[in-house]
């Protein structure tokens, strides 16, 4: 299996590009990206590419591949809608609308727990990655998977790139395997999550919108 990453400098990029880089059964990982990921493996090719909106330059670079881990994404505090639907669903939308040109295609996109598939709810982020989920899952991609985790334990050296998010989780880390126990279904760990998108991708599931608890379970 060929994989294609985006995000992977992020904290659940870092988790997913791991456990591709060990997967015996991913041949080859593309990560797209503005910055490098600081690593160097014999499976791994890095293309950096500025533009965000606009993917067209990059179509003959992406044939062959087998799967698209989307794990891109800001927080929304702070930001208006329109600011955030730009970074979220536009960029989303437009690395999707290169890969649905790819025959098998599978496509799996990272939201999150609380994303709101009405589009009608209170909360902006979660109107807004309804949004974008509901518009992947329409597109002809051989399949489409949307992964809503809760709160992930970053694992092996992973770690996130806000300040403040770093804290939080230093904090909560001696704690993690209590609470990993105690809320299966609001806890998971970056490597969980990598190995469900691979298997995913791989085998199939019988549900396209997994939530905390499907992700641990695959």
């Amino acid at each position: 299996m060929k994989v294609i990453i985006f995000g992977a400098t992020g904290m659940v990029g870092q988790g997913v590009l791991r456990e591709c880089l060990l997967d015996p059964g991913v041949e080859s990982v593309l990560v797209i990206g503005r910055s490098p990921v600081g690593q160097r493996h014999g499976k791994l090719r890095e293309v950096l590419h500025q533009d965000f909106y606009n993917f067209s330059a990059l179509e003959g670079q992406v044939e062959g591949y087998d799967a698209c881990f989307f794990c891109l994404g800001v927080s929304s505090v702070g930001m208006e809608k329109d600011e955030y639907t730009r970074v979220t669903y536009d960029i989303t939308m437009a690395a999707a609308r290169m890969l649905v040109l790819v025959p098998g295609m599978t496509f799996i996109y990272v939201s999150g727990m609380g994303t709101d598939s009405t589009e009608k709810g209170r909360s902006m982020w979660a109107r807004v990655k309804g949004k974008t989920e509901n518009d992947l899952l329409r597109m002809p991609f051989k399949a489409a998977y949307m992964f809503r985790p809760g709160l992930i334990q970053p694992q092996h050296g992973v770690t996130a790139k806000n300040r403040m998010t770093r804290v939080t989780y230093a904090v909560l880390k001696p704690i993690f395997p209590l609470l990993r126990a105690l809320f299966s279904g609001f806890v998971t760990t970056s490597e969980q999550v990598g190995r469900a998108m691979i298997k995913a991708s791989r085998d199939g599931y019988p549900k396209r919108v997994l939530d905390n608890r499907d992700i641990n379970n695959i």
